[in-house]
């Protein structure tokens, strides 16, 4: 879906020549359900995907794959807009043009405050708009857009390289591309971990009286939901591929592993049916606190169940999310459903309650669905509760997600009759 300005309304920013939509996204040789499926089995890492794409393309850094490199080609003293999207199942991606700079304008369909990179990072699941302006002549090279793996846990990952090239429009196309040098960028090493907490800062939002940051300034409802990995039994007589022979790889929130119902939470909710299919009682802290980015517990097990979190209609609602060290840190990308939500701060090591809140930016703070929790640090979010119904929030790493790193928020019916939940449609499909 794009999303354009209204009717005779412009962008915030300079009208490009032409607007591009780039698609990252992985490639597997086999059916990727049957790859989680037989991990979930097994309790193991899923097998990795055997190359990432740009616009369904691998690029010619792969075997064979010379002739299925995506072309960019644009004409010199133009601005483009390239609308970045990430639909990889399992990793966050750095990419950048050689030769270029980008101005980066929007992420996850709201304004920014235009800020210049020469490299990003981008998260399953977000939306990056950059302003990319071509040089005022035709150069003799084309250039390599790259895109790779930013990883920081301790598994195993595509650690490969997809590429596309831009190609310069040449005068009465005297030129052919296949002379021309091809010139390739550089990108952060796999584990910049600093480089990608000082990129997701320099998102601010407009702020502005056509473009307001409605951050909620004050809060009814906090929440401290620990985030990462852990361990399930294995089941009894059997071994497993997990950590060790024993046990089988797992996520969570808070330590409760999201156990999949067999109704829909949404209509149990609705019918006030939901005995046996979800309970309130999801944790608003951690059960046993420790030091979450340094040693870990010695049980590092986790609580399966399916419990959801009840909002009363426009509650206005602060999560700090932490990232943990069990089994190895990691960045989650969070997604909140039914929402945007105000990314008011950000840092690495433990959440301090009593000093980390007097840094958070409530001024223009980044609007957006979905944010990283840092590697080895903590990501705080504001968000108001007034879209009713069943809302889910988890990492958008697929593996993780499959492994139960995601929970429910339950909001309430406000007053109004469009402030309730609606109906389920009279062709619904019956389980």
């Amino acid at each position: 879906m794009i999303i354009l300005p209204k009717r005779n309304e412009s962008y915030p920013f300079e009208k490009p020549h032409k607007e591009v939509t780039i698609m990252f996204g992985e490639w597997f040789n086999v059916d990727p359900e049957a790859i989680i499926s037989q991990a979930l089995q097994t309790g193991a890492g899923p097998n990795v995907s055997d190359a990432y794409t740009i616009n369904g393309l691998p690029g010619l850094l792969y075997n064979c794959s010379s002739k299925d490199t995506y072309k960019l080609k644009v004409k010199p003293g133009k601005t483009y807009l390239l609308r970045l999207i990430n639909a990889a199942l399992n990793e966050e991606l750095f990419f950048s043009i050689a030769n270029h700079t980008l101005t980066v304008v929007e992420g996850d369909a709201i304004y920014t405050k235009p800020f210049e990179t020469d490299k990003l990072l981008i998260t399953p699941g977000q939306t990056t708009n950059v302003l990319l302006k071509t040089k005022p002549e035709s150069p003799n090279a084309s250039f390599l857009m790259a895109a790779r793996p930013y990883f920081t846990g301790q598994g195993t990952f595509d650690n490969s390289t997809t590429v596309g090239i831009l190609e310069y429009e040449h005068p009465y196309h005297h030129k052919s591309s296949k002379n021309l040098t091809l010139i390739q960028p550089a990108l952060p090493p796999i584990n910049a971990t600093g480089f990608a907490a000082n990129f997701t800062r320099k998102f601010r939002s407009l702020a502005n009286a056509k473009f307001p940051a409605n951050v909620p300034k004050t809060v009814d409802k906090k929440f401290f939901f620990t985030v990462g990995l852990g361990t399930s039994p294995c089941p009894q007589n059997t071994t497993c591929q997990g950590p060790n022979n024993s046990s089988k790889f797992a996520a969570s929130v808070n330590n409760v592993s999201f156990a999949l119902p067999s109704v829909a939470i949404l209509q149990a909710y609705y019918f006030g049916q939901s005995n046996g299919v979800y309970t309130t009682d999801f944790p608003t802290q951690p059960l046993i606190p420790f030091n979450y980015t340094g040693t870990g517990p010695n049980n590092t097990n986790v609580i399966n169940g399916t419990r959801a979190v009840v909002l009363p209609f426009n509650t206005s609602v602060e999560v700090v999310l932490q990232s943990t060290g069990i089994l190895g840190a990691e960045s989650h990308p969070l997604h909140l459903h039914g929402y945007n939500f105000f990314v008011v701060g950000q840092g690495f090591g433990n959440f301090d309650q009593n000093k980390d809140p007097a840094n958070f930016n409530l001024v223009d703070p980044m609007e957006r669905n979905t944010a990283g929790v840092p590697s080895g640090g903590w990501l705080a979010i504001r968000f108001l509760a007034d879209n009713p119904g069943v809302w889910f929030m988890h990492c958008h790493l697929d593996v993780h997600t499959s492994w139960g790193l995601k929970m429910a928020w339950i909001v309430l019916d406000g007053p109004q009759p469009n402030q309730k939940l609606q109906p389920p449609p009279s062709d619904l499909p019956q389980c």
